[in-house]
Order: C-alpha cells, then structure tokens, then sequence
C-alpha cells in the first residue's frame, strides 16, 4: 500500500526542500519505489534532483490546470527507484488560475491518484505559506512530516502548521495525520539546539524522530551539483543521517 506524505512547515527555511531531496534519495536507495513531487513555485527540490525548471516542457503547473496527463509529465528514473514530477517556471502563476477552478483543492489528489499504486511513496514538498497549491498537497496526502528547524522560533511555525492541518482535516481530507517531526540544523555544540529539542517533545504530542540532522556543510554543497547527500558524499554525517530517518520511516509503515 503506497504513503502519499506531504513535507510542509509554514515558516522557511527549515530544511522543508533538504529533507524531501534526500529523505526519498534514501528511501529509493533502501530500494523503495519514490516519486518526489514539487509542488513550491521555487523549484528547488527539481533543481536539487538535477531537473532545469527553465527548460521542463511538463511540469506539476500543467498536471494541475489540465494541459496534460500526468503521465506526460513524469521524469521517470532520475535516480535509481526515483521519479519525480517537477516544477517549471508556470507554477508561480498556477495559485491565480486555480481559483476559478472546479475541485481546485483535489486537482492533485486526482491526478496522484492514477499512480500512486506504483509507488511505495510519494514525497511532495509544499511551499512555505498556506496556498491553494499547499491546500492541494495536504489534501492528497495520507499524512504530514514536518520539519522543525533548531533555532528560537520553532514551535512558532509548528503551532501554525497544526491549525491548518486540523482545518484541513475538517473541511478536505478526513484522515490526513501528522507522520511526524524531524530536527533540522542540530548543532550538538550549541545549547540552543539542545533546548528546541527539549522545548518540542515538553510541548508537543506528536510522532518525533529520534534522528536529528545536522547542520553540515556536505547537506548545504550538493544541491549546487544536482545530486542528494548520499550520492554527493556516501559517507558524512548528512548522508548517514538522513538513512536513518528514511529507516524510521518504512518501519513507522
């Protein structure tokens, strides 16, 4: 039974594009089928999977208006067990188009639909705002991982986060579940850090995973190279993070 999980936190910068990148990396290599789907406007999780949204004729935009199938749009194999279903340059315009559109907050759902059974997951990574393209990724999703960056204002997000999935729950999808938090940007010689990771599991009820990723220079570098942390660099602590994460998570099935 394939897991539609959508990776999503209101606040930026958190490790949101990161950790879909290479948590599905590590779910392929572990030998999973993945399709990772781009659903933010920026593009940053194609281009992190070597994808040019400059020059991708079909993109996640045109599945979402009905200019095509999503067959048509799929990049198949881009890594070894790894489709996706990127971004281009047109998704920045597809909030104002869906407005006026029938079922505008299923249109993913529909189309994931399709296929999902091919996949034993399905990653998407929402932007960092409440839109109808993130209404769209919550809606098709089974459940949310939420990344929480180690920094002050990290439950200032999360609380966010967790009013509009409870709306969302409500009012589109029924059985939408939070899949759970991952720490983002651990610096273990910061005190800092120690104290969100505390501060969280006192003050949330929710799945935490007991890996933590750290902050690392290797996870910053390979986006710029098109590659995943653990093609990039196999061995640093980034890569091997994010193996055990994507180890949690097909145990957690």
């Amino acid at each position: 039974m394939s897991r539609v999980i959508a990776v999503a936190n209101q606040k930026g910068g958190v490790g949101k594009t990161t950790t879909t990148i290479n948590l599905s990396a590590s779910l392929a290599e572990a030998g999973k089928r993945v399709l990772v789907v781009d659903m933010d406007p920026q593009g940053n999780t194609s281009s992190g999977l070597a994808v040019n949204k400059y020059h991708t004729e079909n993109g996640i935009y045109e599945v979402l208006i009905g200019f095509c199938p999503i067959e048509e749009a799929l990049i198949r194999d881009q890594l070894p067990n790894l489709d996706i279903l990127p971004a281009n340059v047109s998704l920045s315009g597809a909030e104002v188009e869906l407005i006026s559109m029938d079922d505008n907050s299923f249109r993913l759902k529909k189309a994931l639909d399709t296929v999902r059974d091919r996949y034993d997951f399905v990653l998407i990574d929402c932007p960092p705002s409440l839109s109808l393209l993130t209404v769209n990724s919550l809606t098709a999703a089974d459940s949310v991982l939420v990344p929480i960056q180690c920094e002050y204002y990290a439950l200032e997000g999360l609380s966010q986060l967790m009013h509009t999935i409870d709306l969302i729950r409500e009012r589109l999808n029924d059985r939408l579940e939070i899949e759970g938090i991952v720490f983002t940007m651990y610096d273990s010689r910061t005190k800092l850090s120690e104290q969100v990771v505390e501060n969280v599991k006192a003050n949330v009820d929710q799945k935490i995973y007991e890996t933590l990723i750290p902050r690392n220079v290797r996870l910053a570098e390979a986006p710029s190279y098109g590659l995943p942390i653990n093609i990039y660099d196999s061995r640093s602590t980034g890569a091997q993070s994010y193996r055990a994460l994507a180890q949690e998570v097909i145990k957690s099935r």
